[in-house]
């Protein structure tokens, strides 16, 4: 019955709420299965979610959400054909240029999460430009998951932590002529690995885990998503795909997301 008073009033009653999720992510799914259901190339597909992402973007910014975080190509998608994802790749070189232009405006700011290195220079400059000019007003924030993947991003934080021990402890043992000992470094290492440490070298550092993951297409896992953020996340699937996901199939997620108990493993 809530659920049901709650498709039965306006918009902005979901922005009136005590209980909207600070932060959305979505894992935008169905692209291709929606152009084969119409006979058309899976390239069409692509394109029609990316305009449905700019409308849910664009939503969420309306109705108050501070953090939308979109899984938009995975560290498993350069095995596609090339075809399809240099069709990615211009829907995304074309969005940014339009962004460009309009973020201030529509006082959105962007973040890309995951490893950029590999993109072409263009796209690597316009990641840049949008980032840098991000930094200068405030507004909803939109994560751009690019050749992302968990395991890579969990991988990289290992790695990135143990670097940076080692270089501290090299630093101290040069600065008191002393040199370090390797039982004392083990030590010091597992020491110096904590939770916080972990966070603070995600790609999602500084930015809350995601309240509500959305999952679109029907299909039912994680895919390599956010695994460390997600934790404590409220999930919800949806049999949708990605390009039919309207405003109010947001507001149906939302919906049942402030339906959920969230306990932390509490009483």
């Amino acid at each position: 019955m809530a659920i049901f008073n709650f498709f039965k009033k306006k918009n902005k009653h979901v922005r009136e709420s005590d209980r909207l999720p600070t932060h959305i992510a979505i894992i935008m799914d169905g692209n291709g299965r929606w152009a084969k259901k119409r006979a058309l190339p899976r390239t069409a597909g692509h394109a029609a979610g990316a305009e449905t992402f700019r409308r849910i973007a664009t939503y969420c910014k309306n109705i108050g959400i501070e953090y939308l975080t979109v899984y938009a190509f995975s560290t498993e998608n350069w095995n596609r054909p090339d075809d399809e994802i240099n069709a990615i790749m211009g829907l995304l070189e074309k969005y940014l240029h339009e962004s460009i232009e309009k973020m201030e405006r529509d006082k959105v700011k962007m973040k890309f999460l995951g490893d950029v290195s590999v993109l072409s220079p263009k796209l690597q400059d316009l990641i840049a430009k949008t980032e840098e000019l991000s930094k200068t007003f405030d507004g909803v924030q939109v994560n751009i998951c690019l050749n992302y993947g968990s395991r890579a991003e969990i991988l990289k934080t290992t790695r990135d932590i143990v670097k940076s021990i080692y270089s501290e402890q090299n630093s101290d043992a040069q600065s008191s002529d002393v040199s370090a000992d390797k039982s004392n470094s083990a030590k010091d290492i597992l020491a110096g690995i904590t939770e916080e440490t972990i966070e603070k070298h995600l790609y999602t550092t500084g930015i809350p885990d995601p309240d509500l993951i959305i999952r679109p297409s029907g299909e039912m896992r994680l895919s390599n998503f956010l695994l460390w953020q997600s934790a404590y996340s409220e999930f919800y699937f949806t049999d949708t795909l990605w390009p039919d996901f309207k405003e109010h199939e947001l507001d149906k997620a939302i919906a049942s997301y402030q339906q959920r108990d969230r306990r932390y493993g509490g009483i």
